[in-house]
């Protein structure tokens, strides 16, 4: 963490294990969220598992509290979200007009983001473009995708970093979206039979338990590492990166 994120950080009501990782002069912050930790709370009570231990506004995508010893009132931009399962990088801002300007960035999908997911079994190629088309539904607040008849696009360039050579078989994979499509990922490792170890919705069921057994782990492998971009703001370029460290368990296997 950058010495201004560490500063800017002490005065935020974190979540369990949150932490910062970056910050500029503009206020655009990086943080590393925990698998398990929600990127906003859904319903009322659940704050205590949330990015920010605080008042989430949906309509306007930020978070609100009292800042402890002066009264003031805070908020946070959030610009991203994370699946729970999900750790790694996150991006937020501390004023709505760069908020609209990154949030801007996202949607015209100039945000460099990398992944990295530990899978069942090994890619029969080491380098690969992953193109499909995606069907997205949302039913009863949960989203599903399908590699089957759907007319979405998706773009993911694939690379192996490591493969295991113990039971189970696993890879570890580098995964960088062309495409920002819910569940993306973790649908496209599922359809080349690579579920991603821990995926409760896309994933080896029987195989998860087994890792679980194993590993001592339930978590679902999958981390954002890194995003990187430049921006424009208040007549200025500004360059932005964040990565977040690989969390150690996805290399007990290796």
């Amino acid at each position: 963490m950058n010495a201004g994120a560490e500063e800017f950080c002490r005065a935020l009501p974190l979540g369990p294990r949150v932490s910062g990782l970056a910050l500029d002069a503009n206020g655009l912050l990086a943080l590393s969220k925990p698998s398990g930790v929600r990127s906003h709370p859904n319903a009322p009570g659940e704050e205590a598992r949330a990015l920010l231990v605080a008042t989430y506004h949906v309509e306007g995508e930020y978070f609100e509290w009292t800042a402890a010893g002066t009264g003031v009132a805070r908020r946070l931009w959030l610009l991203n979200r994370l699946d729970s399962a999900t750790s790694g990088v996150i991006l937020a801002a501390d004023n709505e007009e760069l908020a609209i300007t990154i949030r801007a960035h996202f949607k015209r999908k100039q945000v460099r983001k990398v992944y990295v997911a530990l899978v069942f079994g090994a890619p029969a190629q080491p380098l690969a473009l992953w193109r499909d088309f995606l069907s997205i539904e949302k039913r009863d607040g949960k989203i599903r995708t399908s590699a089957r008849e759907g007319n979405i696009p998706a773009e993911s360039q694939m690379r192996v970093l490591r493969q295991g050579r113990q039971e189970p078989r696993v890879s570890l994979l580098r995964l960088e979206p062309r495409t920002g499509r819910s569940h993306q990922l973790r649908v496209q490792c599922a359809k080349r039979n690579l579920p991603i170890v821990g995926d409760q919705t896309y994933g080896d069921f029987s195989g998860n338990r087994e890792f679980a057994r194993l590993a001592g782990s339930k978590r679902m492998f999958l981390h954002s590492l890194e995003s990187s971009f430049t921006y424009d703001f208040k007549g200025g370029t500004h360059a932005f990166a964040a990565k977040a460290p690989l969390p150690p368990e996805f290399e007990k296997f290796f």
